[in-house]
């Protein structure tokens, strides 16, 4: 579903959707959260859960809807790269990020080492989707995706980080997606447009 729910977000224009998508993807990471706890017994992981439906399946995108709805945006433009082309290469890097995971799953000692293929892939489709997006809206929206599937790989690799890491990045995501709001406001005040390419006139000053 992970996997499934990344390469619906590469293929989406529509950025209310790209939105409910991050939002469905930060609910499979806490039920396999969950899934993973109830498993091994590791209590901690189900306040990762709790933070992360806090965080990603409630707050964050409660504030980015509110943020396209303040500034009017509906619709990323057309990507640098078509949707065939940007799915040809998704897959690619999928057979890629498994090949990659495969020597290194059978060094983890978890249940859940199998996932970490998938966990691979998600973080590389995630970075796809930020290099092929004109919007700023989606390129964050796929830097908070590769966050989760950063989350996702660590717990398949070792069942969580400590609470304290998992809660200062937290806080570091917190922030920085105030900052990005922020920032999403002065581009639309600056160049009349969040397409980061307007940015490019900078360079004639």
């Amino acid at each position: 579903m992970e996997l499934l729910l990344a390469f619906a977000m590469l293929t989406q224009r529509r950025i209310v959707s790209l939105i409910n998508l991050f939002a469905a993807q930060g609910l499979v990471l806490v039920l396999s959260t969950l899934v993973v706890a109830y498993s091994t017994h590791q209590n901690h992981l189900y306040y990762s859960a709790l933070l992360t439906l806090l965080l990603k399946v409630l707050f964050l995108p409660w504030i980015m809807h509110r943020l396209i709805r303040a500034l009017d945006v509906r619709w990323d433009v057309e990507p640098l790269i078509n949707i065939p082309a940007t799915m040809l290469i998704g897959i690619v890097l999928v057979i890629f990020a498994f090949n990659l995971a495969t020597p290194i799953s059978l060094f983890a000692g978890t249940i859940t080492k199998a996932t970490l293929g998938i966990a691979t892939a998600s973080i590389l489709l995630s970075f796809l989707m930020m290099i092929t997006r004109r919007k700023a809206v989606s390129q964050v929206i796929g830097f908070l995706t590769m966050e989760n599937g950063l989350f996702f790989a660590a717990t398949s690799a070792t069942y969580g980080m400590p609470m304290v890491v998992e809660l200062g990045i937290a806080l570091d995501v917190l922030v920085g997606s105030l900052i990005f709001g922020v920032f999403f406001f002065h581009i639309r005040e600056t160049f009349e447009s969040l397409d980061i390419h307007h940015m490019e006139k900078l360079k004639e000053r």
